[in-house]
C-alpha cells in the first residue's frame, strides 16, 4: 500500500513539509499553525496524492478512504463537533491548492456535512433558521456545480425568481422560509439535471468532493491558466479539508479578504473588502458589491485590531506582501488563507524597494522578486491627462494601465478578434474562472460588478492588463451584446477606452501618452545594474528609438538595421533605381546620390548614442524585397496591353517585371541576401561603409565621440568575411585619407548560420564581435520557417509537448544554445578578446537572457521598450548563479 500523506495541520507543521508538498493554500495554513494564529481545525492531502490519483486512473489509492476517516475523527475530538451530528455538526471546506496560486482556477466545496437533519439541527442550536438554509443553499449550490457538473447559473436562476417574487433587492432581504423553498429547489434542479441526489451521507459527500477537487486540475480553465503562467502540468494541486467557520451566522460575523500591501501601488496599508454575513465565496465573486477594509474598523473594532497584527506578523514571517482571507464568527477571527499576494508591476516594484528599506530584504531577494515581465507592464501607455475627454462611465480601478479596443461580450468572440490582430475590451457583469481565455486575449476588462478583490480584479492585475470593475451605472446585456449607460448604448464591436488607474470608462479610443519609470523603478535597476555581468544594449534603426533606449539604459545598439535606409519613401525610388541598374557604373550613379542620405541616418544615431558602441549591420535583406511584387505588377501590365495606350509605361512596367522576376526566388530566406550580395556587387557595402566612416568623421570634427561597430550578416564561410571585411577597410582608408580624421571601428558578423557557428574559430580569424541573429539561427537548425511553423503547427507541438516552448520566443536550450556555446568558445579559441552579443529577439526574454549569462555572452540587445526587462534578468541571472555557486561550496 502507497504511504498515504494525509496530515493534521500540526502534523505537517512539525514535518516541516514544503508547498511542493502541501500546496500553497495548505502551505499557508500550516505555516499559521505554526506562528500560533487563529486557524480552523484541519487536514492536508498532498499533492503526491493528486499525483497518484491521476496515475491510478482517477481512482483513489486503497486506505485512502480509511486514512480520511481517522484524520476527520481527530477534527471531531480537537472540536468537539462531529461530522454529520444534529446536535453539535461539524462542517467542512474541501479546498484545492496548488503550488503555485492559481486564483479561481480550480474548485472548492464548502458547507461540506450539511444534510436536512444538519439543517434543522443547526437551526435550533444557532436559533437562526435563516442561517441555518441559506448554509443548505450554499451547499447544495456549489455541491451540485463542482460535484456533479450542474450549470451554476440555474441555481442562480432560481434565486432571482425567488427575490423577484417576495419583491427582495438582495440576498440579505431573503427571509428563512424562502430559503427553505430555495434547498427544496435546488434539490429537485440536481436530481433533475445530473440524475443524482446529493448524499445524506457526510462521509459520501466528502470522498465525491475530494475527487471532484482533484479533478479540477485538469479542468480547462486550469489547462489554460497554466499554459499562461508556463506552470508544470505533473506538480498536481493539494486538497484541504478544512473546519468551516460561519461568517454568514449573524451581524456580528463577516467575511473578507485583505492584503497586506495596496497591490496596486505597493502603499504600506491593510487593503481589501469584507462583508457582513456572508460567506467567501460572495466576496470574490463579485455578486454582492463589498465594504472597503477600513470599514470594518468602525464595524467590529475588536476584529480589526487583530486582523491588523495578524497581517504585520505575516509580513515579517513570509518578507513579503500577502493575500488572506479571513472569516469573522460572532466577533472572532479566523485565518483562512494567506498566499504571496499577487500584484501590479509597480506595486511589485514599490514593495520590493520599500522592503529593502525597511530591512527585511537585501537588493538581491529584491531583484529576484521582481519579475522581468512586470517591468515590461510598466511601460504600457496611460490616458493623456491633459486631454479633454469625459468619462461615460467610473468604476473601481482594480489594475492599472490603459486601454482601448473594441468591445466584446464573451470568450469565443475576445479569442477570435484577437487573433484578427484586433485590441479589444471584454465587458461582463462580472467574471467568473470560465472566462480565463477570454481575459488573457482581452487588452482590458471592465465589469459593472465586483470590487478590488473580485475575480477580475485579481486575474487581469497577475496578467498586468488594464480593469475596471463595479461600474455600477453600466447595464450589460448579453444575450443583446450591448451595454446602457443612462441613454447611451455600447454595441458589440464599438470601441472603448478603460483606465485601470481612475476607474474611468470613455467612448472610443482617447489620447494616450508614453509612460516614463518611476523612481523606484530605477532605484531597482541600479542594484541591478551593479549586479549583472551582461552588458544591455538595444535594436534600434533611427535617432528617435535610440534616444529612447538610452533613456531606458541601454548601453549602446546592437543592431542598427540599414534596410530601412532604402524602403523609406523619401528614398525608395532612388533605392528601386539602383537595384534595377543594367551595370556596376549605372550603380554606383544610384549608390552616390543616397549615400548623403544614409550618411544623415547614421549620423543621427551615433549622435544619439553618444560615445556608445553602435553596431551597424550592413544590408540584409535580399535585393526583390525593395521592389514591388510581382502578383502587383503583372496585373498592371496585363491592364496596360489591353488598354494598349501608354507605350512608355507600359515598356517601363515589363522591364520591372523582367528584373523582378530575375531577382525572385524560390526560397529567399536562404538566397542571394546578405553577405551574398556583397559577393555579387561588393559596390552596395562599400558605399554603406563610406556613409557610416564619413558620418563618424564629421561627428568626431563636431566633438562628438562615436564607437562604430560594422557587422557583415549572413556568412556561412570564413572567406566570405575576409573579402568583405577588405571592402569595409577599403571604404575607411578612403574616408580617412580625405578627411584626415581616424575613425574608430571594428569589423565583425552575424552568427545565424549553423556553419558559420560550427566553424568559429575559422570566422574569429577575420570578426573582432560576434553577434548571434538567433531568429534565423533558429530557422536553420530547426528547419522550420517561422511564420510556417507558428501558423500552422507549433500550437500542436506545445500542447502535446514535442517542445516545451516556443523556440522562437525563447532559446532552444539544447540545439541552438548549444551551437552558441560551441561558437563562443571556439571563436575566443582563436581570438580571446573576442566580443560576443546577441541581438534576434531573444536579446529580451528572460530565459533566453539567463542562458546568454550562462555560456558567457558580453551584451544582449533587444528592443528599447525591453532594455528594462533585459537589465533586471541579466540581474536576476547573475543572482541565481552567485546563489548556486555558493550552495554547492
Amino acid at each position: 500500500m502507497p504511504d498515504l500523506q494525509i496530515y493534521s495541520f500540526e502534523e505537517a507543521a512539525k514535518l516541516g513539509l514544503d508547498k511542493f508538498q502541501l500546496g500553497g493554500k495548505g502551505y499557508g495554513l500550516v505555516e499559521m499553525v505554526k506562528l500560533g494564529l487563529p486557524v480552523p481545525s484541519g487536514i492536508v492531502i498532498t499533492t503526491e496524492m493528486c499525483r497518484l490519483y491521476f496515475s491510478n486512473s482517477r481512482t483513489l489509492p486503497k486506505g485512502f478512504k480509511e486514512k480520511i476517516i481517522e484524520k476527520v475523527k481527530e477534527m471531531e475530538d480537537k472540536t468537539g463537533k462531529k461530522l454529520g451530528s444534529p446536535t453539535n455538526p461539524l462542517l467542512v471546506s474541501v479546498r484545492s491548492g496548488a503550488p503555485y496560486s492559481m486564483p479561481g482556477m480550480l474548485d472548492t466545496v464548502l458547507n461540506l456535512g450539511m444534510t436536512d437533519s444538519v439543517a434543522e439541527g443547526l437551526s435550533k442550536i444557532t436559533g437562526n433558521r435563516r442561517f441555518a438554509y441559506d448554509t443548505y443553499r450554499r451547499f447544495l449550490q456549489l455541491f451540485g456545480k463542482i460535484v456533479l457538473k450542474v450549470d451554476g447559473k440555474d441555481f442562480e436562476n432560481i434565486i432571482a425568481e425567488i427575490k423577484e417574487k417576495i419583491g427582495a433587492k438582495s440576498d440579505l432581504d431573503i427571509p428563512a422560509s424562502s430559503w427553505s423553498e430555495i434547498v427544496i429547489a435546488f434539490k429537485k434542479l440536481i436530481k433533475n439535471k445530473s440524475g443524482f441526489e446529493v448524499p445524506q451521507d457526510p462521509f459520501e459527500q466528502l470522498f465525491m468532493a475530494v475527487n471532484a477537487v482533484f479533478d479540477s486540475w485538469y479542468n480547462p480553465r486550469a489547462k489554460e491558466y497554466r499554459r499562461i503562467y508556463k506552470i508544470p502540468e505533473e506538480l498536481g494541486t493539494a486538497v484541504n479539508i478544512v473546519e468551516m467557520v460561519y461568517g454568514n451566522l449573524d451581524s456580528k460575523s463577516a467575511t473578507g479578504v485583505a492584503f497586506t500591501r495596496n497591490p496596486s501601488t505597493g502603499e504600506r496599508t491593510l487593503y481589501g473588502e469584507f462583508l457582513v454575513q456572508a460567506q467567501g465565496e460572495d466576496v470574490v465573486a463579485g455578486i454582492r458589491t463589498p465594504l472597503p477594509i477600513d470599514k470594518l474598523r468602525e464595524e467590529m473594532p475588536t476584529a480589526y485590531k487583530q486582523l491588523i497584527e495578524v497581517s504585520s506578523k505575516l509580513e515579517r514571517h513570509f518578507k513579503d506582501m500577502q493575500d488572506i482571507e479571513f472569516t469573522i464568527e460572532r466577533g472572532r477571527l479566523y485565518m483562512l488563507q494567506t498566499r504571496t499576494g499577487k500584484r501590479t508591476a509597480q506595486a511589485a516594484v514599490n514593495i520590493a524597494v520599500d522592503m529593502v528599506n525597511e530591512g527585511l530584504i537585501t537588493k538581491e531577494d529584491a531583484i529576484a522578486r521582481v519579475e522581468p515581465s512586470q517591468l515590461d507592464q510598466l511601460l504600457h501607455r496611460q490616458v493623456d491627462p491633459n486631454a479633454n475627454v469625459k468619462p461615460l462611465a467610473i468604476g473601481i480601478p482594480a489594475s492599472p494601465g490603459a486601454a482601448a479596443g473594441k468591445v466584446v461580450f464573451n470568450n469565443d468572440d475576445a479569442v477570435s478578434m484577437k487573433q484578427n490582430g484586433e485590441s479589444i475590451i471584454l465587458v461582463r457583469p462580472e467574471t467568473a474562472p470560465e472566462d480565463i481565455t477570454g481575459i488573457a486575449a482581452s487588452d482590458g476588462v471592465l465589469t459593472s460588478r465586483g470590487g478590488k478583490t473580485s475575480h477580475a480584479a485579481v486575474v487581469t492585475r497577475g496578467m498586468g492588463k488594464a480593469c475596471v470593475v463595479g461600474a455600477e451605472s453600466i447595464k450589460v446585456d448579453l444575450k443583446q451584446e450591448v451595454f446602457i449607460v443612462n441613454s447611451i448604448t455600447v454595441r458589440k464591436g464599438e470601441l472603448i477606452t478603460i483606465d485601470g488607474g481612475t476607474g474611468n470608462v470613455y467612448l472610443g479610443k482617447v489620447p494616450m501618452i508614453d509612460p516614463e519609470l518611476s523612481p523606484k523603478v530605477n532605484t531597482l535597476l541600479s542594484w541591478a545594474d551593479n549586479i549583472r555581468k551582461l552588458g544591455i544594449r538595444a535594436n534600434a534603426d533611427t535617432p528617435q528609438n535610440a534616444a529612447r533606449a538610452r533613456s531606458f539604459g541601454a548601453e549602446g545598439i546592437g543592431l542598427a538595421r540599414t534596410e530601412r535606409m532604402f524602403s523609406s519613401p523619401d528614398r525608395l525610388e532612388l533605392a528601386q533605381a539602383m537595384i534595377l541598374a543594367e551595370d556596376k557604373e549605372q550603380r554606383m550613379e544610384y549608390l552616390k546620390r543616397l549615400k548623403p542620405i544614409w550618411k544623415e541616418d547614421f549620423k543621427g544615431i551615433l549622435k544619439a548614442m553618444g560615445g556608445f558602441p553602435v553596431t551597424i549591420r550592413l544590408l540584409d535583406a535580399p535585393l526583390h524585397e525593395f521592389l514591388p511584387k510581382i502578383e502587383e505588377l503583372m496585373p498592371e501590365v496585363a491592364k496596360l496591353e489591353a488598354l494598349g495606350k501608354d507605350k512608355e509605361e507600359l515598356g517601363r512596367k515589363k522591364k520591372l517585371l523582367q528584373r523582378v522576376l530575375q531577382l525572385s526566388e524560390h526560397n529567399p530566406m536562404m538566397g542571394h541576401r546578405g553577405v551574398r550580395v556583397a559577393m555579387s556587387h561588393p559596390e552596395i557595402y562599400e558605399v554603406q561603409a563610406e556613409a557610416i566612416f564619413e558620418a563618424g568623421a564629421e561627428l568626431i570634427a563636431e566633438g562628438v565621440t562615436v564607437d562604430i561597430e560594422i557587422m557583415i550578416p549572413q556568412v556561412a564561410e570564413a572567406e566570405e568575411l575576409a573579402i568583405a571585411k577588405e571592402i569595409v577597410e577599403e571604404a575607411a582608408s578612403q574616408v580617412i585619407s580625405r578627411t584626415g580624421i581616424k575613425v574608430p571601428y571594428k569589423i565583425g558578423t552575424m552568427i545565424e548560420t549553423p556553419r558559420a557557428a560550427l566553424t568559429a574559430g575559422e570566422v574569429a580569424k577575420y570578426a573582432e564581435f560576434f553577434s548571434f541573429g538567433t531568429n534565423d539561427l533558429t530557422q536553420a537548425t530547426f528547419a522550420f520557417s517561422r511564420d510556417d511553423a507558428e501558423g500552422k503547427f507549433m500550437p500542436l507541438y506545445l500542447s502535446r509537448k514535442i517542445l516545451q516552448d516556443n523556440p522562437f520566443e525563447t532559446l532552444d536550450p539544447y540545439g541552438v544554445a548549444r551551437l552558441m556555446k560551441i561558437a563562443v568558445e571556439e571563436g575566443r579559441r582563436t581570438r580571446p578578446e573576442l566580443k560576443v552579443g546577441i541581438c534576434g529577439e531573444h536579446g529580451g526574454d528572460p530565459r533566453s537572457i539567463e542562458i546568454c549569462h550562462n555560456i558567457g555572452m558580453d551584451y544582449v540587445s533587444c528592443s528599447p521598450y525591453r532594455v528594462p526587462v533585459a537589465r533586471l534578468a541579466a540581474a536576476q541571472a547573475a543572482v541565481k548563479t552567485r546563489t548556486a555557486g555558493s550552495s554547492s561550496v
